[in-house]
C-alpha cells in the first residue's frame, strides 16, 4: 500500500473528478452492509432466539462493533497510510468474514446448542456467539468512515464533505435493504444474498484501489482552502478587539457537541424502535412493512445528511445550526407521536379493496414518510453539522470522525436497548416518546449554551457586577426558552389508542362501535389487548390482530390442538405448548388427568400474566394449575436447547405473515420438535387458511410433511367454511381405534374432558375424528413441486406477507378435501364408533368428485 511522504502535504488531488467515484464507494459499502445486517440477524436469531434479550444482545453487539471500529482505526492505523488503500482492504476484509460467517454458521449452531443455558449463563453464551460472529466484520464497517475521513481537511469546510459521503452510504443502505427484502430473500435465499454482498465488497475494494493509484502521492482531499480569504474565514475563531462581534465558534470546548450527537443517536434509534412498533400496527407486521419503514427512515437520514453537509460548508456557525436541529427535533418527535396516534390509524383505507400488495406498498411508503420524514431529516443533518462544529485545523480527521461516530453509535445502542427493554415495557410508548422529546431539548440547550454565554461577553470591561447579572439572566432566559416549549410538547404527546393495538390495520374497517376495552399492555416483544365484542365475545389481540377468542370457531380450533393428540396418545404424561395465547389450548390438557407436566413457552411475559387469567373460564385457569411450568423464551430457541423430551408438542404460533413467525414453520424446526418427542409422541401444528392462498398453504404442508411423512390433516370446518387446519405429525405409523378412545372418555375421572369437547360441538369421539381431512400421501402430486420453508430462506414469511389481504379459506379447504381418501390403515376397529366415523367420512369424501386433481390446475 502506498504511503504519503507527509501527513500535511500541500498537493491537491483532482477531487472534482474523483469525488463522484469516492461517493460511489460509500454507496456500495452501505448496500453490502445492509444486506449483511439482514442476513446475519436472521441467521443468528435462528440460533440464539428472537426474545427481547436475544435481540438486545444481537443489536448491541452489531452496533458496538461499529463503535469500536470507529474508535480504534485512527489510533491503530498511521495517518501516513493511504485512506483509499485502507478503505479497499477494509472492504475486502468484510467480504471474507461475510463468507466465513455463512459457512461457519452450522458449526456455531451445533456448538451453541451444547452450551446454551438459562439466566445469566444463557445471556453470556448468546453474547459470546454474537461477539464471535459480528465483532470482526462490524469493527471493519465502523472503520470505513474514519478511514476515508483522512482524505479531507480538518476544517468545518473540509469535514462537511463527510456528510455527503455519509448520505451516499445511507443511499446504498436503502438500496440494500429493499434489494434484500423485496428480491434476494423472496426469490432466492441467504446464501445468494451473502454472495451478492460479497460481490459488492469486491467491486468497492477494486474501485478504491484504482482511485488510490489515481491519487498516488497526494495527502490532501476535498475541502482544502485554496485562497487566503478562505483560510482567513476558517481561522476566524476568536472575537477581535472586543468589538462585540461573535466568532464563528464561541466555544473552545467541544464536549457539548459530542454529548449532543450521542443524545441525537439515542433519540434516533429509540424513536425508530417505537415508531416501527406503532407503524407495524398501522400497516401490518409483515417483513415488507419492516423493510419499508427502515428504507424510509434511511432515505430521510440521507436527505438530511446531504442538506446538513451543504449547510456546514456554507455556515460560519455550524454549532448554532446543530443546536437548532436538536430543538426542532423535539417538535418533530412530538409531531410523529401525534400523527401515529391520532391521524394515520384513522385514514379511511380499506385494505381489502385490492389483493395486489404493491398497491398497498405505495400507501405504506407514503404513510411512513408522513410520520418519519421531519425528524429523520434532522437526525441526518445533525452528524455533518456536529463534525463541522467540532473540527479544528490540523487535527487528525480520522480521530475526529471516529470519535464523533463512536459517540453517535454509543447513544444509538443506549437508545435502541433502552427503548425496547426499559422505556416501552415500563412507561409505554406515550411516555417513552415524551422522554425523547425531553432528551432532544437537553441536547439543544447544551449546544446553544455557549452562544448564550457569548452574548453575555458583549459588555464594557470592568463592569463585573453587570456581567454576572447579565450572565445569570441570559442563562435563565436560555433555560426558559428551551424548557417552556419542550414542556408544552411533552404534555401534548397523545396516548396510544387501544383500538389501534386491538384492530391494527383493520381499524378503519372494523371499528363499528361494538368493541369494548378490557386490557391493553405494551411488552418487550409486542403490544397486547383483550376486548369484548358485542357484549359477549372476548378477544385476545397481538400487534393489531386477533390471535384467540371465545368465538365458537376459535374455541373449536384451540381445543382440537389439544384434544386430538391427547386422545390419540395411549398415555400422555408431558406436554409442551408453543405460545400461550389465551391459554385455551394449554388448558385443554388440564382436563386430562394422566398428564403430569405442562410446559408453556411464551416469548412475551405479559401474555401468561395478564391475558390468560382473563380467559380462565375457557382455559380452566391453566396458569394456576400446579402441573404448569411457564418458560419465557422464544419457542424455537427453547426446543433447540432444552434437554427435555415430551409426549406431545403443540404449536399455535402467530400467523406466518407476521415477521419472524416463519421460523416456527421451517423444516429444521419441525425436525427439532421430532427429536424432542418421546416414543409414540405427537406434534400438532396450526395452519390458518384465511389471509392466505394455495401457494402459502402448500409451502406449510410440504414443509411439515417433509419432516413427518406419516402426517395427517384435521379441519376446523365449521359450516363447511375453511378457517384453520391442524396438522398432526408422529414418527410412527398412526392407528386410531374410535371405540377405545370413546371408552377412555367414558371413565368418570375424565368427565371434564367430555365437557370440554361438548362445549365445542364434539358430542362424541365421532365428531372429533370426522374432522380428518387427509394425509401427506393424498397430496403427493401437489406437494412434490412445492418449495420447502427452510432456515436458509425463510421463504414462507415472504410469500405469506404478500397474501394478508387474501381470503381463500373455503377454496383451499375444498382443494385439500378433494384429494382425501378413506384411510383403511389408519382407522381401525369394528365397533359402533369406528363404524360411525367411517360412515361420516365416506359421506364427506363423496361430496368431492374432483378427487385426485392437481391443485395447480384449479382456477
Amino acid at each position: 500500500m502506498r504511503q504519503h511522504d507527509s501527513a500535511e502535504s500541500t498537493d491537491v488531488p483532482p477531487t472534482p473528478r474523483i469525488l463522484p467515484l469516492v461517493l460511489l464507494l460509500f454507496v456500495g459499502s452501505g448496500c453490502a452492509a445492509l444486506i449483511y445486517e439482514i442476513v446475519w440477524f436472521q441467521l443468528l436469531q435462528l440460533i440464539i432466539g428472537s426474545s427481547a434479550v436475544s435481540l438486545g444482545v444481537l443489536l448491541g453487539t452489531f452496533m458496538g462493533g461499529m463503535c469500536l471500529g470507529s474508535l480504534l482505526f485512527p489510533r491503530l492505523v498511521s495517518r501516513r497510510v493511504s485512506p483509499l488503500g485502507a478503505y479497499a482492504l477494509i472492504e475486502m476484509g468484510i467480504g471474507i468474514i461475510g463468507l466465513a460467517i455463512l459457512f461457519g454458521m452450522p458449526t456455531i449452531d451445533r456448538t451453541y446448542a451444547d452450551f446454551a443455558g438459562t439466566g445469566m449463563r444463557g445471556v453470556l453464551v448468546r453474547g459470546l456467539v454474537c461477539a464471535i460472529c459480528l465483532l470482526p466484520p462490524t469493527m471493519l464497517m465502523g472503520a470505513t468512515l474514519p478511514a476515508i475521513a483522512r482524505w479531507v481537511e480538518a476544517t468545518p469546510r473540509g469535514v462537511s464533505w463527510l456528510g455527503l459521503f455519509y448520505g451516499g452510504n445511507i443511499a446504498g443502505a436503502v438500496f440494500g435493504c429493499l434489494l434484500a427484502g423485496f428480491f434476494l430473500l423472496l426469490r432466492y435465499d441467504m446464501v445468494v444474498a451473502t454472495f451478492v454482498a460479497v460481490s459488492v465488497n469486491a467491486a468497492v475494494a477494486f474501485l478504491a484501489f484504482l482511485l488510490e493509484r489515481l491519487t498516488a502521492g497526494s495527502a490532501g482531499g476535498v475541502g482544502r482552502p485554496t485562497s487566503i480569504a478562505e483560510h482567513a474565514q476558517d481561522d476566524e475563531d476568536v472575537d477581535s478587539g472586543g468589538t462585540g462581534r461573535m466568532s464563528p465558534d464561541p466555544a473552545p470546548r467541544v464536549w457539548p457537541v459530542y454529548v449532543a450527537i450521542a443524545l441525537s443517536g439515542a433519540t434516533a434509534l429509540a424513536a425508530e424502535v417505537i415508531w416501527t412498533r406503532l407503524l407495524s400496527l398501522v400497516l401490518g407486521a409483515t417483513v415488507y412493512t419492516f423493510s419499508i419503514i427502515l428504507a424510509v427512515f434511511l432515505v430521510c437520514l440521507g436527505i438530511g445528511s446531504c442538506v446538513g453537509s451543504a449547510l456546514a460548508r456554507s455556515s460560519r456557525r455550524p454549532g448554532l445550526l446543530l443546536g437548532a436541529c436538536q430543538a426542532l427535533l423535539a417538535a418533530t418527535i412530538a409531531w410523529a407521536a401525534v400523527v401515529l396516534a391520532l391521524s394515520l390509524p384513522y385514514w379511511p383505507i380499506n385494505t381489502l379493496l385490492t389483493r395486489n400488495p404493491w398497491h398497498l406498498f405505495q400507501l405504506d411508503l407514503l404513510r411512513s414518510a408522513y410520520a418519519i420524514f421531519p425528524a429523520a431529516c434532522l437526525w441526518g443533518a445533525s452528524f455533518p453539522l456536529a463534525l463541522a462544529a467540532a473540527a479544528r485545523r490540523g487535527q487528525d480527521t480520522g480521530r475526529l470522525v471516529g470519535g464523533m461516530y463512536a459517540a453517535n453509535t454509543l447513544g444509538a445502542i443506549a437508545g435502541a436497548l433502552g427503548a425496547s427493554l426499559l422505556l416501552i415495557p415500563w412507561l409505554g410508548t406515550q411516555n417513552a416518546q415524551r422522554v425523547l422529546v425531553g432528551l432532544s431539548g437537553v441536547a439543544a440547550f447544551l449546544v446553544l449554551s455557549p452562544y448564550l454565554r457569548a452574548m453575555a461577553r458583549v459588555i464594557e470591561p470592568g463592569k463585573m457586577l453587570g456581567f454576572l447579572v447579565r450572565r445569570v439572566a441570559i442563562e435563565l432566559l436560555g433555560i426558559t426558552l428551551v424548557a417552556v416549549p419542550i414542556g408544552f410538547l411533552i404534555w401534548g404527546v397523545p396516548a396510544l389508542p387501544w383500538k389501534l393495538v386491538a384492530l391494527g390495520r383493520s381499524l378503519p374497517r372494523l371499528d363499528d362501535g361494538l368493541w369494548e376495552e378490557l386490557y391493553v399492555g405494551e411488552g418487550m416483544s409486542a403490544s397486547v389487548a383483550v376486548t369484548m365484542y358485542g357484549g359477549t365475545m372476548r378477544n385476545f389481540h397481538v400487534s393489531g390482530k386477533v390471535e384467540a377468542s371465545s368465538d365458537p370457531q376459535d374455541m373449536r380450533l384451540q381445543r382440537m390442538l389439544g384434544h386430538i393428540p391427547a386422545l390419540l396418545h395411549p398415555k400422555p404424561r408431558s406436554v409442551l405448548i408453543v405460545g400461550c395465547g389465551a391459554g385455551v389450548t394449554a388448558g385443554t390438557f388440564v382436563v386430562h388427568p394422566e398428564i403430569e407436566r405442562i410446559v408453556i413457552c411464551e416469548i412475551e411475559p405479559l401474555v401468561p400474566r395478564e391475558i390468560a387469567p382473563r380467559f380462565a373460564p375457557e382455559n380452566h385457569d391453566v396458569v394456576n394449575d400446579p402441573r404448569v411450568e411457564i418458560v419465557h423464551d422464544d419457542a424455537r430457541h427453547y426446543v433447540l436447547t432444552t434437554p427435555d423430551t415430551f409426549d406431545i408438542i403443540t404449536s399455535d404460533p402467530i400467523h406466518p405473515w407476521v415477521k419472524g413467525s416463519a421460523t416456527l414453520y421451517t423444516k429444521e424446526y419441525f425436525e427439532a420438535c421430532k427429536r424432542r418427542l418421546n416414543p409414540g409422541g405427537f406434534v400438532t401444528q396450526w395452519v390458518p387458511l384465511y389471509e392466505s392462498n394455495l401457494e402459502v398453504v402448500g409451502t406449510e404442508f410440504a414443509t411439515f410433511f417433509d419432516a413427518f411423512p406419516e402426517g395427517t390433516i384435521w379441519s376446523n370446518n365449521i359450516n363447511g367454511l375453511g378457517f384453520d387446519i391442524v396438522l398432526l405429525g408422529q414418527a410412527e405409523k398412526l392407528q386410531i381405534d374410535a371405540d377405545a378412545i370413546q371408552d377412555r372418555l367414558g371413565v368418570p375421572e375424565q368427565v371434564p374432558a367430555v365437557k370440554s369437547l361438548y362445549e365445542v360441538d364434539f358430542n362424541t369421539v365421532v365428531g372429533l375424528l370426522s374432522t380428518y381431512a387427509g394425509r401427506a400421501s393424498d397430496l403427493r402430486l401437489w406437494l412434490e413441486h412445492v418449495e420447502i420453508n427452510r432456515d436458509q430462506n425463510l421463504r414462507l414469511q415472504y410469500l405469506a406477507g404478500m397474501q394478508l389481504n387474501t381470503n381463500q379459506g373455503k377454496f383451499i379447504l375444498d382443494v385439500i378435501l378433494s384429494h382425501r381418501r378413506y384411510p383403511e390403515d389408519i382407522f381401525i376397529g369394528s365397533g359402533l364408533y369406528a363404524k360411525a366415523v367411517r360412515l361420516a367420512l365416506e359421506r364427506s369424501i363423496s361430496a368431492f368428485p374432483t378427487n385426485g386433481q392437481d391443485p395447480a390446475q384449479f382456477p
